[in-house]
């Protein structure tokens, strides 16, 4: 396996974009597209601002 492929899934992994480990023997083979929503999904979560009242 490429070395770049394993050093983006670490950072994937240190970062919480992916929580599973095992993903990283898994690097070549199609990701379902519920994982990849999840993954967006926590991206979004993570970028939105959270506004809070000063009222």
């Amino acid at each position: 396996m490429d070395d770049w492929k394993v050093n983006l899934a670490e950072k994937a992994l240190e970062k919480g974009i992916i929580n599973d480990p095992q993903w990283l023997q898994k690097l070549d083979e199609p990701v379902p597209l519920w994982a990849v929503l999840d993954m967006m999904l926590q991206l979004v979560r993570k970028l939105e601002p959270e506004y809070s009242s000063y009222d």
